[in-house]
């Protein structure tokens, strides 16, 4: 819950970082993660994958997105686009 308060460091200024970093938790906690009750990982139990994931799947995870989206573009719009 500390990802929700504001002037920590784990506080996202943008809308878009806090929701990638809302779907990094919720995919650790689906498949990573073992469940102290099912004893298994929430994914497992559901029947949606049959082995516990490891940080590294969801590393290449990340990397196959980013190679499907191709180029990052610039971080600051041109100011040629910031003046139309």
């Amino acid at each position: 819950m500390r990802r929700f308060t504001r002037l920590t460091n784990a506080f996202s200024k943008k809308v878009e970082n806090h929701a990638w970093s809302m779907a990094l938790f919720t995919t650790y906690y689906n498949f990573v993660r073992i469940h102290q009750t099912l004893r298994m990982s929430p994914a497992m139990a559901a029947g949606v994958t049959d082995r516990l994931w490891e940080i590294g799947d969801i590393v290449a995870l990340v990397e196959a997105m980013d190679v499907q989206a191709g180029k990052r573009g610039p971080y600051r719009k041109h100011d040629a686009e910031i003046s139309n």
